[in-house]
């Protein structure tokens, strides 16, 4: 399988470093690299209504879109599973 770029929205950085256990934020970065490997792990669900597509570490969220045909994944939102879809 090949390896596909990871992309970062500005402001689902910004809720990466609003995380507040530098834990958390180490396994959602461990998380979200390993998206690069396999854009559809084990535990993946697609969003209805959407094409974008969520996984969970802990009890936070990780809401991405997935574009096959130029090899890249679209990290969009990042956040607290009571909160993460809200404003999607």
């Amino acid at each position: 399988m090949a390896r596909f770029k990871l992309r970062i929205k500005k402001s689902a950085a910004k809720e990466l470093e609003a995380i507040p256990r530098k834990s958390d934020r180490r396994r959602l970065v461990a998380r979200i690299q390993a998206l690069a490997e396999n854009p559809r792990p084990r535990g993946c669900k697609k969003l209805s209504g959407s094409e974008r597509y969520r996984i969970r570490q802990g009890s936070y969220r990780i809401v991405y879109a997935i574009e096959d045909d130029q090899f890249v994944v679209y990290v969009v939102k990042i956040g607290d599973r009571k909160r993460v879809y809200r404003t999607l």
